[in-house]
């Protein structure tokens, strides 16, 4: 499930390996190991699980480089505002 826009002129998934969160782990949910542009479910992820790891991954990508991915899907729902 891939989960960030391809922010302009860069590679979400080059920024998030850069980054050394390949196959960093919330819950069930997980970086891809195989291609850091996709989140995973290992099983068992919950809503929460997801996204929480892509809170996790956008605050680290913007910390250590400056540029905040985007979400590729809308997010509906109680907690959040679609």
């Amino acid at each position: 499930m891939k989960k960030f826009k391809r922010p302009a002129g860069l590679f979400a998934a080059k920024l998030i390996d850069e980054c050394g969160l390949r196959g960093l782990r919330v819950g069930d949910a997980q970086v891809s190991e195989k291609h850091a542009g996709f989140i995973i479910n290992l099983g068992h992820a919950t809503a929460h699980d997801i996204l929480a790891l892509m809170d996790e991954v956008r605050t680290r990508v913007l910390a250590q480089t400056g540029v905040m991915l985007e979400p590729e899907v809308r997010i509906l729902g109680e907690d959040r505002k679609g």
